[in-house]
């Protein structure tokens, strides 16, 4: 079935660049013979350039999700007190994955669209000095707000030997993260956001200080084992089957983005994020970030004013426009719009999405500023 191309504007899936399309047509291999070895041993070297490590990072068949379980399983004991900050969707989900193998979680919670403060983080672990991990949702894509993960770290190892597991699916590869640089301990991400591939695998970082709590982690874990992963990865293999495809696609994506250079990508992004906001305000519209400082580069949510249906709005971009936006998430939904800039964007990619905008809004009642 023929589908139409859309300017496909959502935080994830992102538009997958040609190259790596054709990538994605590659002949099936032997997933335990050399010619795989040779692309996991590949790939591996080139995930640790953009995670900025020298530590362990292993590629799983999963989603992000599945890495953040991972981050969870492999680190932890039923019981183990963590401090998990939510601000947003999919904060909210971290929390429930540790929630769900038994963590004892402190929960620290803030308003949607505020930044996590680091001074929270401070306070909360004094109140708790027994904490073994803190949990962060590095970019909020339900709310457009970055935290300041540096700022958190800071406070996380000037105040104590948690652990700090990170949740970096729609903000690694786009913006800043110096994994060592920051003393991150496990960070995951995803395939289908910066690193412009489908969806299907997940990235995850782990640390020496991280081996260390393996060691005693006591929450059931089986196809998420990261010590099978590590074993596996010394023979040039992976301990389940892996999505060859996905590999291929990632080979090549990676080339690009070190073609590039990762600082370079980071200024890209910042550019047309702040674009994107300039533009979204000039059109009278207000941004859901509570401080605009915080405002995320890889995608931005939007008040969706009084008087504009967001349903019909949504969909007139959509079948008119040929452009897919992002609606709000749990509490949000129908509240605000999200227009996604990351992975292969460009600034033509938005001033699309612009005069698109200034074409039907007047239909729909809104005056633009």
């Amino acid at each position: 079935m023929a589908l139409d191309t859309f300017n496909l504007r959502t935080p994830g899936p992102t538009p997958l660049p040609d190259p790596v399309l054709e990538a994605l047509t590659s002949p099936m291999i032997n997933h335990r013979g050399p010619e795989f070895k040779k692309l996991l041993d590949d790939t591996t070297d080139k995930l640790k350039q953009v995670f900025m490590t020298k530590e362990d990072v292993f590629i799983l068949t999963a989603s992000g999700t599945g890495a953040l379980e991972a981050s969870i399983v492999n680190t932890l004991s039923p019981g183990d007190k963590v401090i998990a900050c939510s601000a947003g969707s999919f904060g909210d989900r971290y929390v429930e994955i540790a929630k769900t193998y038994g963590a004892d979680v402190v929960e620290i919670i803030c308003e949607w669209g505020d930044a996590i403060s680091p001074d929270l983080i401070e306070q909360s672990i004094k109140e708790n000095p027994d904490v073994k991990a803190v949990i962060i949702t590095h970019n909020e894509t339900s709310t457009g707000v970055t935290h300041d993960l540096e700022g958190i770290c800071s406070a996380v190892k000037n105040n104590s030997e948690a652990l700090i597991l990170v949740d970096a699916v729609s903000s690694l590869g786009s913006v800043p993260l110096p994994v060592d640089g920051w003393g991150c301990d496990v960070v995951s991400t995803g395939s289908q956001k910066s690193f412009m591939i489908p969806p299907g695998l997940a990235f995850i970082s782990f640390s020496e200080r991280a081996w260390k709590a393996y060691e005693t982690a006591k929450m059931p874990k089986s196809y998420f084992d990261l010590g099978a992963a590590k074993k596996s990865l010394e023979q040039g293999q992976t301990p389940w089957t892996p999505n060859i495809s996905l590999f291929y696609a990632l080979d090549v994506a990676l080339d690009m983005m070190l073609a590039e250079g990762i600082e370079n990508i980071f200024i890209r992004q910042s550019d047309v994020a702040e674009y994107t906001r300039q533009s979204m305000k000039d059109l009278g519209f207000k941004l859901l970030p509570s401080d605009e400082r915080w405002a995320s580069d890889t995608v931005t949510a939007v008040h969706i004013p009084d008087g504009l249906d967001s349903s019909k709005f949504m969909k007139t971009m959509k079948d008119s426009e040929k452009i897919v936006l992002a609606g709000g998430q749990g509490k949000l939904s129908g509240r605000i719009f999200r227009v996604g800039h990351l992975g292969a964007v460009v600034k033509e990619d938005i001033e699309e999405v612009v005069a698109a905008m200034k074409r039907i809004l007047p239909e729909l009642g809104h005056i633009s500023g």
